[in-house]
């Protein structure tokens, strides 16, 4: 699934990152606590989450995450937008809540990290 379908998929605004929504992808993980986002996070991973600070960002960044998603209509500050525009980290938010917007990727056939 490219990014671009899973903006679509979840009715969500991109922050930034435009250029990067072909990109593919093929699982994904949603947690608002960051270090368990650090302990099973993998590279290429889209990460869902509530946590609209830099520090979801960077996080993001450390482990190579394809796209952050937030949930709830969350959107980070600035200074996180400026931040992923410099790492190519693309930014989506959308208003599901962390349930539905997972339950509807998984219906799509995306697969949670344990899954895959």
């Amino acid at each position: 699934m490219t990014l671009r379908e899973l903006a679509d998929i979840l009715e969500a605004e991109v922050i930034s990152g435009e250029q990067q929504l072909d990109e593919e992808f093929s699982f994904a993980g949603a947690s608002d606590l960051m270090s368990d986002v650090l302990a099973f996070g993998k590279p290429g991973i889209v990460l869902l989450t509530g946590l609209a600070s830099t520090q979801s960002l960077r996080i993001a960044d450390i482990i190579e995450a394809k796209a952050v998603v937030y949930v709830r209509g969350r959107r980070p500050a600035k200074e996180g937008i400026q931040f992923a525009e410099k790492k190519k980290i693309p930014i989506l938010s959308t208003d599901f809540l962390m349930y539905r917007a997972c339950g509807l990727l998984y219906r799509q056939g995306i697969l949670g990290i344990g899954d895959r």
